[in-house]
């Protein structure tokens, strides 16, 4: 569950995305951006101010969320509510430049979070999110989006029997 370095190349495509959708992916944005996907967990506002402040010493929580919040709307990375973190988009920086998407980049995706270490890995399995909108319809919900966190254990810490059951 360990993720890749952004690499320039990549952050560039971010900011490509951003701007065939009009809008732009500011040196603020795209800082924010690139500490998320170079984190090895998903990481929390007060923690990516943390690490903003030592290259930007008057940032503040304000910023730091506003930045989050464009970051989401762009669908260059997603917020995993039960760890109230942020964590990048799987296949984001991976979409087609040619895909004529006007809208921001959107799949259906679900979380697996380790309840031990913390570890949490993005699938985008179409087939959940099927199911999932298929029961919501048969109760008389109208589903617009669905985000799936399911908490356990990641392989590592289920190959370590100190890890028990959680």
């Amino acid at each position: 569950m360990t993720r890749v370095a952004p690499t320039e190349a990549s952050l560039d495509h971010a900011a490509a995305l951003c701007a065939r959708r009009g809008a732009q992916l500011t040196p603020l944005r795209r800082q924010v951006l690139q500490l998320v996907l170079e984190a090895e967990a998903p990481v929390g506002a007060y923690a990516l101010l943390d690490r903003l402040k030592e290259s930007r010493e008057r940032a503040a929580p304000p910023t730091v969320y506003r930045a989050l919040d464009f970051l989401v709307e762009q669908g260059l990375i997603h917020k995993v509510e039960r760890l109230n973190a942020f964590i990048g988009c799987i296949d984001a920086l991976d979409h087609p430049e040619d895909c004529g998407c006007d809208a921001a980049h959107d799949h259906p995706h679900q979380f697996l979070i380790c309840g031990r270490c913390g570890a949490t890995a993005e699938i985008s399995d179409a087939g959940v999110a099927l199911a999932l909108a298929r029961a919501a319809r048969q109760a008389g919900f109208a589903p617009r989006r669905a985000t799936v966190e399911v908490e356990g254990l990641c392989a590592r810490c289920a190959a370590d029997p100190a890890a028990g059951a959680s």
